[in-house]
């Protein structure tokens, strides 16, 4: 089936937005997002093409830029854990 819908600017630029950081063209990104809402998933096989694991890689950076860089001395043990043993 096709369905052809109007959208405002902003979900316009969120579609544009979101398949280009999944690798994907707006049409199946669209059709992923209506999947989600109506909850119709597929039977994972447990493995991903180089195109998903990008897309997936991609979603998972997004916004990353944004994250303060830390340097690594902020990375102690007693910085996760206290003091606890």
């Amino acid at each position: 089936m096709t369905i052809q819908i109007k959208v405002n600017r902003d979900i316009e630029e969120r579609l544009l937005s979101g398949a280009q950081a999944r690798g994907v063209s707006v049409e199946a990104y669209a059709e992923e997002l209506l999947r989600d809402a109506i909850g119709l998933h597929t039977e994972s096989t447990g493995q991903m093409t180089v195109a998903e694991l990008h897309a997936m890689l991609g979603a998972i950076a997004e916004g990353s830029d944004k994250l303060p860089n830390l340097p690594t001395s902020a990375f102690t043990r007693e910085s996760f854990y206290g003091h606890r043993p």
